[in-house]
């Protein structure tokens, strides 16, 4: 598993086999309960052949290597981030959904193909209810996507709007205001030399290299190649507002974490900038993260102290090449093993080559 982040033991703290299976069961018991975990505890809930004495001592050793800590005096422990980074890199069982949950999943959203939007919505409704914390879902990035067609369509006399389709079935629109006067014949001409010069390109490439490629056609007289060249940077930059959907909040107010004013109060802060939950989607998972393949990032690995206390659990999808996220955020006490299977799950279900279409 690729799970890597980091926060990490180092050599002098590798754990022997007695501390890894009293950390593998403490944090698990600490996910399920909620509350500090003692020796007690893993004694009578576990076949572990050790006494609450020699369990005792083995959490003493955890708590001074930096996997453990205890809220207060004479409490059991809990995980800290590394005890958190630990379980999910080395100790944790592969994330698997069973056969039963992925086809519940498949069913769902198989009737929903033929509706982009309405598909997104419902995988981020699934990932929080399925999760019981926070589902989200970012909508393929369009720059990184291929044109298939670009479209332009007389509203008016004044008024046109442009269809740019990107290969996978993504769509993007936008009206734009014309001075020409646009008789039909003209703009089909103009639309067929666009396509034929940028069809297969990246809407980046498009983007960065539209005045060279069509610079002997500034002076059309549908006005329309003028007007692309002039609002380039919109037609073919990326569509940030509207791409994420998320579904859970009442999830997340509910998780002992969350109990203080405070802590709530960043959250629906955070929740609230949506340029920004993007940014920490998509722009901080790793620049070559294998698509498909889970990310997590635990507590301060977020980069951001709005969620410092949280984890985020991504993967990234295909609509032909472009690429979008699924993911669950939630407390860092969250089940590393059944979150990681859904995004996963998910992302498997979203993706789609190029010669599948979405609407």
């Amino acid at each position: 598993m690729d799970r890597s982040n980091d926060i990490g033991p180092n050599d002098e703290q590798r754990l022997n086999e007695r501390e890894r299976d009293i950390l593998r069961l403490t944090v698990k018991s600490f996910i399920d309960t909620a509350g500090p975990v003692g020796s007690r505890y893993l004694a009578k809930s576990f076949t572990l052949g050790l006494s609450p004495a020699s369990i005792r001592n083995t959490l003493s050793d955890l708590e001074d290597l930096g996997y453990l800590d205890h809220p207060y005096t004479s409490a059991g422990r809990v995980p800290t981030e590394l005890g958190y980074r630990t379980f999910v890199d080395e100790l944790m069982e592969s994330p698997e959904l069973t056969p039963l949950e992925k086809q519940q999943i498949m069913a769902q959203l198989d009737q929903l193909m033929g509706d982009t939007q309405e598909l997104l919505r419902e995988s981020s409704r699934l990932l929080g209810r399925l999760s019981n914390l926070l589902g989200v879902v970012l909508s393929p990035r369009l720059a990184t996507g291929v044109l298939e067609r670009l479209e332009v369509v007389p509203l008016s006399s004044s008024r046109v709007m442009f269809v740019i389709s990107v290969r996978g079935g993504l769509v993007k629109t936008i009206v734009l205001e014309l001075e020409s006067v646009l008789q039909r014949q003209d703009v089909d001409r103009v639309v067929q030399i666009l396509n034929e010069r940028l069809a297969g390109l990246t809407l980046d490439e498009i983007r960065r290299s539209f005045k060279t490629r069509l610079r002997d056609l500034e002076g059309d007289r549908t006005g329309i190649v003028r007007l692309v060249l002039d609002r380039t940077a919109l037609l073919f930059s990326e569509q940030t507002e509207g791409r994420l959907r998320y579904a859970g909040t009442q999830n997340i107010v509910i998780q002992p974490e969350f109990q203080e004013p405070d802590e709530l109060r960043k959250m629906i802060e955070f929740l609230e900038n949506e340029d920004f939950v993007v940014h920490l989607l998509e722009d901080d998972r790793p620049a070559i993260q294998e698509v498909g393949r889970a990310h997590v990032s635990i507590g301060s690995e977020n980069s951001s102290e709005q969620v410092d206390k949280c984890s985020i659990v991504t993967a990234h999808y295909r609509v032909g090449q472009a690429v979008g996220t699924v993911g669950v955020i939630g407390p860092t006490r969250m089940d590393y093993r059944r979150v990681m299977a859904l995004v996963e799950g998910m992302a498997a279900l979203l993706d789609r080559p190029a010669d599948t279409t979405w609407h």
